[in-house]
């Protein structure tokens, strides 16, 4: 072999390796997601299959270049740190959070993995960012209610049930956010306005949830206000279930209330803000950091009602309140 085709050959062998490793596609890599909800939930089943779908638009696919390790029922203190634990021990790329609580079980955990929320209330008083605009830290993410949203709850009872004079707010303190005072505040204000009695209706597990029910739905004129948190929407076939056999006038947060019986329903729709995480995720994946992200405020709302659970409550929905509906449930 002449000495110049020796070289050649040799220097195509030392360069195939670096071309074939280019070649190679990228490592898999791995995001770790803490749920309070339980598998079961069809309701988060469909939100995770929305985060999925706009991921997979945007190049991930679980199997593919992404593993997601999913942990579910984080729903006290000692199952959350022990969930979040589990998948610290993973070595995630990125770790994922459904609430406030699941949140901050994370970051007890890590202080470098990036952590995205799905939704939280508010996670500058929750301590989780030093500002919306520039989280800080290294957790970002969607916010689901701004504490105004509570005036909005009760202006939209005393809309649908005009002879109202009385309502409670229900909530868990230990998943609400600031306790419930940052939905409370705006609330009272609230009704003082509207010159309605009011009472707070926390229950901190499932066993409270009719006594509270019930105890409002004996006083004349009352109505219930569902506060955004995540042990409520949990729970909110329960919830649903109990309002309807007391017969009590309820706005919930979600329109999941109202697609399992709820009267009405106004917020955020949360599946924009899953959405909207596939883009973070993609961002961070490809290395961007949370502490430059900024979090992101709610931009897509939307009004439920269930004319069934209106008609068997006996109530007659006002022309202007149908027509501003995003949907009505038959």
């Amino acid at each position: 072999m002449k000495r110049r085709g020796f070289i050649k050959v040799i220097g195509l062998a030392a360069a195939w390796p670096l071309t074939a490793r280019g070649q190679q596609p990228h490592r898999m890599r791995r995001i770790g997601l803490l749920m309070s909800a339980s598998e079961n939930d069809t309701g988060y089943q469909g939100l995770l299959t929305t985060f999925r779908d706009e991921l997979k638009k945007l190049g991930w696919e679980e199997g593919r270049n992404i593993r997601i390790d999913y942990r579910w029922k984080a729903v006290d203190e000692k199952s959350r740190q022990r969930l979040a634990n589990e998948l610290l021990v993973l070595q995630p790329d990125l770790m994922l959070a459904q609430s406030t609580t699941t949140t901050a079980a994370l970051l007890q955990q890590t202080s470098t993995i990036p952590i995205i929320f799905f939704s939280v209330g508010d996670p500058v008083g929750e301590g989780f960012v030093v500002s919306l605009s520039r989280p800080g830290r290294n957790v970002t993410g969607f916010i689901n209610m701004e504490a105004s949203m509570s005036g909005k709850w009760l202006e939209l009872l005393k809309e649908i049930t005009p002879s109202i004079r009385r309502v409670a707010i229900l909530f868990n303190p230990a998943t609400a956010p600031g306790g419930g005072s940052y939905y409370l505040d705006p609330f009272n204000a609230a009704v003082q306005a509207f010159g309605l009695e009011t009472m707070p209706a926390p229950v901190h597990d499932t066993s409270e949830i009719e006594s509270v029910i019930a105890a409002e739905a004996r006083e004349p004129n009352s109505g219930l206000v569902v506060m955004s948190d995540v042990f409520p929407l949990v729970h909110r076939t329960e919830i649903v279930a109990l309002t309807a056999r007391y017969r009590l006038p309820a706005v919930y947060p979600y329109r999941q209330f109202a697609e399992v019986g709820g009267l009405l329903s106004y917020g955020n729709d949360l599946r924009d803000n899953y959405r909207r995480a596939a883009t973070y995720t993609d961002r961070i994946l490809h290395g961007e950091q949370p502490s430059e992200l900024a979090v992101q405020v709610p931009v897509k709302f939307e009004l439920v009602i269930n004319l069934k659970a209106a008609k068997e409550l006996g109530l007659n929905v006002p022309p202007s309140l149908l027509l501003r509906a995003d949907e009505v449930i038959e």
